[in-house]
This record gives C-alpha cells, sequence and structure tokens, in this order.
C-alpha cells in the first residue's frame, strides 16, 4: 500500500461511494475505481462489497482503517513539517557548550534567541572541551562555544571575547577585602585551579614565576564551576574563568587577578558537516549579550 494508495482507501471510508471520494480528491471516479481494484489485487483480498450501488467496508477494510488513518495523519504531519522546514519557520540547533559558558552568557543568549526563534528546537550538550570537540568533529552538534580552541583542519574557530582569570573565594576570606589577588597574596594558600597541561596552565604558571613563586595547584580542576562546593567548604581559593556569574553563588566573591591573564571564548563549526541554518542566527544573538 503506497501512500496514494492510502489516500483513496481512507476518502473511501470517510466518504462512503467511489463518487464522493473521487470529487474530494479532485480525480475522476474511474480513476478512484482503479487504484481501488489494483489495492485489492495486491492485498489478494477484498476491502469492500458492492451492494446497492454502494461500498460497504469488509472486515478487513476496518481492521486496517484505524492504523491507515493515523499513518496519513502522520504523513500529513511530516509534510507540514518539511514546508515548515523549507520556510526556515521551524529547526534544530546542537549546541557544545563548555560548563563556564553554560553558567554564564548561555541562558540569557538562548532567552533571546528564542523569543525570535521559538519554534526552534536547542539540543543542549554541555560537556568538556575534550567531548565536545569530538562531538563537533563526528558532526553530532553545529556549535561549539570552548575556553580555548579547538586544533583541528576542518574547523573554523572565531574569538567572541576575552575571558579574564578571576580569584572566588568565600566572603568571609580574608582577601576578600583587597581589590585585586596576585600570587604573593596566595602564598600559603591551596589553590584550586586548572593544571598545568590546560591551555591556561602555562600562561598562569609563568606569571607566579615573574613575581619568584611557583603555582602549586592543590586540587585540579577540569571547569570553573567544579570550584564551588569546593571553596565554600573552605578547601582552598580558586583561580578560574571569570565568565562565570561568581556573584550569584551565595558566600562566593571574586576579585580580579594579576598580572591580567585571560582565556578565549571560541565558537567553532565543522566546515566538513552541514551546519544549521541557525548558527549564525544565535551567534549573532550570543555576540549581543556579550
Amino acid at each position: 500500500m503506497n501512500a496514494r494508495q492510502l489516500e483513496i482507501f481512507r476518502a473511501i471510508m470517510r466518504d462512503g461511494t467511489l463518487t464522493a471520494a473521487a470529487n474530494s480528491l479532485g480525480i475522476s471516479q474511474p480513476a478512484a475505481s482503479k487504484f481501488l481494484h489494483h489495492l485489492e489485487s495486491q492485498l489478494g483480498y477484498p476491502l469492500f462489497d458492492r451492494i446497492g450501488g454502494r461500498l460497504v467496508p469488509t472486515m478487513e477494510a476496518n481492521l486496517l482503517f484505524a492504523d491507515a488513518d493515523r499513518v496519513f495523519r502522520e504523513i500529513e504531519a511530516l509534510k507540514s513539517l518539511a514546508r515548515d522546514i523549507g520556510a526556515q519557520k521551524i529547526g534544530l540547533l546542537r549546541l557544545g557548550i563548555s560548563l563556564a559558558v553554560t553558567y554564564s552568557v548561555l541562558p540569557k543568549a538562548l532567552l533571546h534567541f528564542r523569543a525570535k526563534h521559538p519554534e526552534v528546537k536547542v539540543h543542549l550538550h554541555a560537556l568538556p572541551k575534550r567531548e565536545i570537540a569530538e562531538a563537533l568533529l563526528l558532526g553530532d552538534i553545529d556549535l561549539s562555544i570552548t575556553l580555548s580552541v579547538i586544533e583541528a583542519p576542518t574547523v573554523r574557530s572565531e574569538i567572541l571575547s576575552d575571558v579574564p582569570i578571576v580569584a572566588v573565594m568565600r566572603a568571609d576570606d580574608p582577601l576578600a577585602s583587597k581589590e585585586r589577588i596576585g600570587p604573593s597574596d596566595l602564598d600559603g594558600m591551596p589553590l584550586i585551579s586548572y593544571g598545568a597541561h590546560a591551555e591556561i596552565g602555562a600562561a598562569m604558571d609563568a606569571a607566579f614565576a615573574s613575581c619568584g613563586r611557583q603555582r602549586e595547584v592543590a586540587i585540579q580542576i577540569a571547569s570553573s564551576v567544579g570550584a564551588v562546593p569546593l571553596v565554600r567548604e573552605g578547601l582552598g581559593i580558586a583561580l578560574v574563568d571569570g565568565l562565570v556569574a561568581w556573584h550569584g553563588f551565595e558566600g562566593l566573591v571574586a576579585r580580579p587577578f594579576e598580572p591580567h591573564i585571560a582565556m578565549q571564548m571560541v565558537a567553532a563549526t565543522n566546515d566538513a558537516r552541514p551546519a544549521s541554518r541557525f548558527v549564525r542566527p544565535f551567534l549573532a544573538t550570543l555576540r549581543d549579550v556579550l
């Protein structure tokens, strides 16, 4: 049973006669009759009994009709979906986002984006950078937003903004009274920060070395938001990105770190994979928020 036969069978069941079904479909009565005979021949059993000039559905027809009607409505819904996608009314945007971005500018960017594109489905993957890079290369996401560049031949990157390093501490910490925090202020303090292997790690180590000190990380983290419960428990002071809205975490404060060190917020797409048409509108919204 193909889609056209399904449509005619449904029309006959609904309208009761071949003539009425043909009229509703805009075809001739002989054409409708021919479609019906061909369908019954394919199935190997009659769908209608011819009684008094009318078509009376057989038991087999009644069994088929419920599912046939459902399938037909699903086909119509699919056609409507295809038309809407073609008209750019709805679509899908798959995002791979670093946790720091998720806990900072992303919610506002999505709020503004969805106000303009309410029918777009957004699939958000908040992942470590390594997994985001893998998903981008495999084509599982359309756009990545990370705090460092993804190096790959087919990846096209755009730097959106600098993200300075800050010192995050409890509000009752004596250092919270200072306007800025430097390496000398952290002598003897357990540090919660990124490891030396991280892209920003070398720059942080160099900043400490320029002040005659060595950066010793007591607790190494992969994402800045992982420092929140650790700092709250008094396990140390965190040197992390300043992108996260640290003032939104009760009991914590952030102070600028000197000398100035910055990470970079980077948007990336994979030229080897087809991208969603909504990548550009979303990036425009994100730039506005930044």
